[in-house]
């Protein structure tokens, strides 16, 4: 279990600097989350990615857990979306950031440690990776691009205009944002790290040390400003988004485990640590990057913050009742 404590100490102190931060230096806080929100968007998600994916053995890691990840992934986010849809009545937008919240999970800096001292072995996580980058994160991020639509920008739920109107543009073509989602720096950079390790290809150290150190710098920065969007909120604060959260974060550390225990199970007959590592992998808390793509979309975020807030300490429960049940 010493994975699992490390991970979840690392993400606890980095936050409690970010809310630190916010809470002693309000005036220069803001500037810097407006700052470093499109450094940690652009440059150092996508050579983490690059870096992390380029290392690893794509034969050995997309036979078993990616094809899982992505069922569960699927499974979670369309429960969600069928809630929120059908019971709380949301629009679009909210239901959309509310799926990608219940079923994208934070594999990169408390996944690593877990799956390491857990399971033995990195595979896990970086299954769940490449499959929440290279699928999952496209279609997402479509999906954030086509509610933010003029057309839908109006009514409950529904994401707040940024940008206003250009003349003869009155609506994105859909093939324009298809590639606009698709095309994400992260999701580029996940793509280049697999052609890389698939080719054997190999980058000039010139080159290759100055991406790791950007890659390095990714999850600190996204947990600083993390913990920086803390400061002056609480759960629950907002009481309409109350049954959001709720229901996000039941599906995210209750219903999202079950259903990876289920589908590795019975659909793919795993067992031993192989279905601990998919249980676990599933039982990890929401994605920071939830809240990045949210407000890099400018979509209401509350409830993704809250989802994160709460799932971050639930999920640590989770993940040691999985290892107690499965290992």
């Amino acid at each position: 279990m010493t994975g699992v404590l490390l991970g979840f100490g690392v993400v606890a102190v980095l936050a409690a600097a970010g809310f630190a931060t916010a809470a002693l230096l309000p005036g220069e806080a803001r500037a810097m989350r407006a700052g470093l929100t499109p450094v940690v968007y652009h440059l150092t998600n996508p050579a983490l990615m690059l870096v992390l994916v380029a290392g690893t053995d794509l034969g050995a890691v997309l036979g078993v857990y990616t094809p899982i990840a992505l069922a569960t992934a699927a499974a979670a986010g369309a429960m969600f979306a069928l809630y929120s849809g059908l019971v709380l009545r949301r629009g679009a937008a909210r239901t959309a950031v509310g799926a990608m919240a219940s079923s994208y999970v934070n594999a990169g800096n408390i996944g690593l440690p877990i799956a390491l001292y857990a399971v033995g072995s990195a595979a896990p996580v970086v299954s769940v990776l490449l499959a929440q980058l290279l699928v999952l994160a496209p279609l997402y991020l479509l999906l954030l691009s086509w509610v933010t639509r003029p057309s839908l920008r109006a009514g409950p739920g529904a994401a707040t205009a940024t940008r206003p109107a250009v003349p003869g543009r009155g609506g994105t073509s859909t093939a324009r944002t298809i590639v606009r989602s698709v095309a994400n720096p992260v999701t580029v950079g996940t793509a280049g790290g697999v052609v890389l390790s698939a080719t054997g290809l190999e980058v000039p150290e010139v080159l290759w040390i100055p991406l790791e150190m950007l890659g390095q710098a990714s999850i600190p920065l996204l947990l600083l400003l993390f913990g920086m969007s803390l400061h002056g909120q609480r759960p629950f604060r907002h009481r309409a988004l109350v049954p959001d959260v709720v229901g996000g974060t039941l599906v995210k550390v209750v219903a999202m485990p079950v259903l990876a225990w289920a589908i590795g199970r019975f659909g793919f007959g795993l067992g031993g640590t192989e279905l601990l590592g998919v249980v676990v992998m599933a039982a990890l808390p929401t994605a920071q990057n939830v809240f990045l793509f949210s407000s890099q979309f400018r979509m209401p975020a509350n409830a993704a913050r809250d989802i994160i807030l709460l799932s971050s300490f639930l999920s640590f429960p989770a993940v040691l009742l999985a290892g107690l049940l499965l290992h």
